[in-house]
This record gives C-alpha cells, structure tokens and sequence, in this order.
C-alpha cells in the first residue's frame, strides 16, 4: 500500500510539472504569431503606400505666364490677367488651372530666374529684344521624372508672333523623345502665328497635337466652359 502510494504521488508530480512548462511555451506561441500577423499587415500597408508613391500622372501641364500690373479689379480689361474669387493670376496660368481641375496631370509653370517687369510697355520691349538676340533665359526650376509623362500640355502668350523666350529654353532642356505635345496660346488677335512650327523644329520627334486651343487675352476671363469643354475633347482622362 505504501508503494502504490509513493508510486501514485510521483505521477501526479510529474504531471503537474509538464503542465506548468507547457503554459508559457503556448502563450509565447500565440503571441509569436499575433505578431507575425501584425508585421504582415504592416508589411500589406507599406506596399500599399509605396504603390500610392510612386503612381504618377503621366500628363504634364507646363505653362509661361506674366501676370502684369493692371490697376483694375476688371479681369477683362486686364488685357493678361484674370481675377477669380480675389485671386489675380496670369491669363496662361488661369487657363493651365481649369485644364488641370478638368483632365488632372501635374502643373508646372515656366518661371525664370530674372523676373520680367510687369508694367506692359516695359515688358513688351524687353520680349523684342530677348527674341532679336536668340536668348535663353535661365529657368527657376525643372521638371523632375520627366521620363515618366508621356502627354505635355504646353500653354504659352504668343509673343511678337513667336515663342517666349523662355519656352525655347523649356523645350531645349529635355528629350521629348515621342511624346505628344499640346499646345494651348493666350493672344492679342495673332492666334499660334508660327509657334506650332517653331516647337516642332525643337522636337522634331514629338507628335504635335492638331487637337490646340487658341483663346484672345480679352476673352479668357470667360472661357472657363470653352477651356472644360476642349480639355475633354482631348480624352486623356
């Protein structure tokens, strides 16, 4: 009887034992894999970011404007400017901004290192010059991933029947390779004159869209369903 006894005790003892050390090992297991579930939806959720980050647009909105000094709240009579909801802004890049709210694509605007003067006489003179002299101004910024777009909208003043300066400069910078070019002008009544032939000299390998918009400076103010309706048409959306 003492036997059975001790023998019975040592059992239950044993028993005990392999319980109490197979309580924490299933605990750490449980959490090991509670954890590996959270690194893998972590995991999910960085991928998911970097997709985010790294979808870009492939349509380029470039635009040049000169916002000049007009002392009138009257954006027609603002012969560059249109004034909307308090917010001066050149004629170009009023039109660059409903084309962009319209189709999407990113905005970049042309700007130049030296500011051009914003009174008109002034600003028309310095224009003539720069183009009787072939300059290039210097540009502020440039367009990074430029490889990416494959559709540029490019919108431009018509300037003495030609580019601004700072288009060429623009168009010299990158390889347009095959890209498709689409130019959209703000005039005083010269309409595109030979800018259209004077972009495809520079990039002769890119497709020049027949698909264009031409819009008089004194009409731009109210062309905000004329601008929709033509970015549209373009079907890039």
């Amino acid at each position: 009887m003492l036997l059975t006894l001790t023998i019975l005790f040592a059992l239950s003892a044993c028993s005990n034992e392999k319980q109490s050390n197979n309580i924490p090992q299933n605990t750490n297991s449980v959490n090991s894999i509670q954890n590996s579930s959270n690194t893998n939806q972590s995991s999910s959720d960085i991928n998911a970011n970097s997709q985010d980050n790294i979808k870009s647009s492939h349509i380029l909105i470039a635009y040049f404007t000169v916002p000049e000094n007009v002392d009138t709240t009257d954006a027609v009579a603002g012969a560059s400017i249109v004034i909307k909801d308090g917010e001066k802004m050149g004629n170009t890049e009023y039109v660059a901004n409903v084309i962009q709210k319209t189709i999407g694509g990113d905005l970049f605007r042309i700007e130049t290192t030296d500011k051009y003067p914003l009174e008109h006489d002034t600003l028309v003179n310095q224009a003539s010059e720069e183009k009787r002299i072939n300059k290039r101004p210097m540009l502020v910024s440039h367009v990074e991933n430029f490889d990416q777009y494959d559709t540029i909208i490019l919108g431009f003043p018509n300037w003495w029947a030609d580019l601004p300066m700072p288009l060429y400069t623009f168009l010299e910078e990158y390889d347009f390779g095959a890209k498709t070019i689409i130019p959209f002008v703000t005039h005083g009544g010269s309409g595109f004159s030979n800018t259209r032939q004077a972009i495809s000299n520079i990039q002769p390998s890119a497709h020049i869209s027949d698909n264009t918009l031409s819009l008089s400076r004194n009409a731009v103010a109210g062309s905000e369903a004329q601008v929709v309706e033509w970015a549209k048409s373009l079907g890039l959306n």
